[in-house]
């Protein structure tokens, strides 16, 4: 299978790269330490058409297709993680919107989202239902024509900053089957009883908003219901089959980024009289991560390249998201360790790219998950 990219996707790799070093690389380090960004950065990312490329035409988006998306997510996580995981937000879950949504809510929620004057959010996590996402407890219960909503969701990206936030409930009751149990009801946070808690002390990513939300019973109209009543959690699968080939594009871009600083550092730096580049141990480090950066890279593309032929792999998307998370903490933990005590500082940045790179093994799903997803379907075992 040749995975060669073509002209077009070269060229959108080339502008993507070229808006991530002169518009995220000279704020990068400012963003993280003031823990915010400029409210323009969305919007010039959006005029470029970079956020939600894959929003189709006729809903303000360029319709392009995932393997280009992950191209430019890619260029911006190789950049600058924190900022890019603030322009790899704005349109998450519009996927959902798009496979699922009525004609009404695509024209009406879609645009706003794809010219950057909307970011939304996608509230699946609670305290309780984290990788058991099934175990979710918010309610949405039915009456007359509409839905209230009840319970808390935490650790959303854009909680406080989103026009809408799509929420994956519980609509059935016990006596319902479990497999439909569930639906995805959108929610503008302007509604009452919608509430939204900025959370402080994160680990990195600290420009990127995310938050603890609770709803204390959102009425929402029943139009306000995306697909099938409980049919959420397929929805929810299909969508993750997805978005987790674009966590697996975030750690490449930031393998690719930390494995560069990494090279750069190695060629300056002088021990014993020579530069460390010279040493043969370096050499090997280098190499290494080298190797793990392109089965990265080879395995994320293979599943970008069954979603834009219609046929998903969720076995591909969870063998990407696991492996190319993976090589991100192992490459990036070897490119510190290049830097020596200097790496340890903030004058270098890559003690931010060692700090953002564990969340890519836990959010969209633990590195135990996929291993557990992968053999499953291996074995064929539910």
């Amino acid at each position: 299978m040749d995975f060669e990219l073509s002209h077009r996707q070269k060229q959108i790799r080339l502008a993507a790269r070229e808006f991530a070093e002169g518009e995220l690389m000279p704020i990068g380090k400012e963003c993280e330490a003031k823990g915010e960004f400029p409210r323009d950065l969305i919007k010039k990312a959006a005029q470029l058409g970079f956020i939600g490329c894959f929003i189709k035409k006729e809903y303000g988006g360029l319709g392009l297709g995932l393997t280009e998306h992950a191209i430019i997510l890619e260029e911006f996580w190789r950049a600058e993680p924190g900022l890019a995981q603030v322009l790899a937000q704005p349109a998450f879950g519009s996927d959902i919107l798009l496979l699922y949504g009525t004609e009404e809510q695509k024209k009406k929620f879609l645009p706003p989202i794809a010219k950057g004057d909307w970011v939304m959010g996608f509230s699946i996590t609670e305290p309780e239902a984290g990788s058991d996402a099934a175990s979710v407890t918010t309610t949405a219960v039915k009456a007359g024509q509409e839905y209230i909503i009840n319970g808390n969701k935490v650790m959303i990206s854009n909680g406080t900053e989103a026009k809408f936030v799509l929420v994956f409930c519980l609509t059935g009751t016990e006596e319902t089957p479990k497999s439909k149990r569930h639906s995805i009801l959108l929610v503008e946070t302007d509604r009452p009883g919608y509430k939204a808690d900025r959370i402080q002390g994160k680990m990195g990513l600290h420009a990127s908003d995310t938050a603890n939300i609770f709803f204390n019973n959102v009425r929402v109209p029943e139009e306000n219901l995306v697909g099938i009543e409980g049919n959420g959690f397929p929805q929810l699968i299909e969508f993750l089959n997805r978005s987790r080939v674009i966590i697996a594009a975030h750690a490449v871009g930031l393998s690719q980024g930390a494995m560069e600083q990494a090279v750069n550092y190695v060629k300056k730096r002088k021990q014993f009289g020579k530069t460390i580049a010279s040493f043969q141990i370096t050499q090997f480090k280098v190499a290494e991560m080298a190797t793990l950066i392109e089965t990265a890279r080879e395995l994320t593309y293979k599943a970008c390249w069954y979603v834009d032929r219609g046929t998903p792999s969720p076995q591909l998307s969870s063998m990407a998201k696991w492996w190319a998370s993976n090589v991100a903490v192992r490459v990036v933990d070897e490119a510190l360790q290049l830097h020596g005590g200097y790496g340890y500082l903030d004058d270098y940045p890559i003690e931010r790219y060692y700090r953002a790179a564990k969340l890519l093994e836990l959010y969209e799903g633990t590195k135990e998950i996929q291993k557990l997803l992968i053999g499953r379907q291996i074995l064929g075992v539910k």
